[in-house]
């Protein structure tokens, strides 16, 4: 499969994945967060899927489009490991949905970063609450959802909060 094709799956099954998502958190209350923003194209998306509910951002830095940028009052700027802790007390409240959008082009650095990333993300998240990742999620207090029929197992994954 070329690197396009890998692309537009990728991006597919992201799109599906938080489509899906919308509906499974639909009568759950909190806000949701975004791990990777990236050029803000998938924050974007969420804008749309979830407009009445506070999206916070979290990434190194901001180098989103200028249509994407989210409000700074609502943004983590710095590593994960640094700025995932404590951030319950910031948002306030159990978060409903976390989009982890956190691969790289280096394994090793991605799966150990996906291997911290599931424990340090569950004490934000409200009993449940779903996660969508492009990377799998370990630790407890998850279970693995059914994707969507469009995405392929292992392109993307989701959680449920237990």
């Amino acid at each position: 499969m070329s690197r396009l094709d890998s692309f537009i799956r990728r991006l597919s099954a992201q799109r599906d994945c938080i489509d899906h998502a919308a509906h499974l958190i639909a009568a759950l209350p909190g806000p949701v967060i975004e791990l990777g923003l990236g050029n803000g194209r998938t924050y974007d998306h969420l804008r749309e899927r979830f407009p009445d509910r506070a999206i916070w951002v979290f990434d190194r830095a901001v180098k989103a489009h200028p249509d994407c940028v989210p409000p700074e009052s609502l943004t983590f700027l710095g590593d994960f490991q640094t700025t995932l802790p404590g951030a319950r007390r910031r948002i306030g409240q159990p978060v409903a949905f976390a989009h982890c959008d956190t691969g790289s082009g280096d394994r090793a650095v991605t799966a150990a970063l996906a291997a911290w990333l599931g424990p340090a993300l569950r004490p934000l998240l409200a009993q449940g609450a779903v996660v969508a990742s492009d990377q799998p999620l370990a630790g407890a207090g998850y279970e693995a959802l059914p994707l969507p029929a469009s995405v392929k197992p292992e392109r993307y994954f989701l959680l449920r909060a237990v």
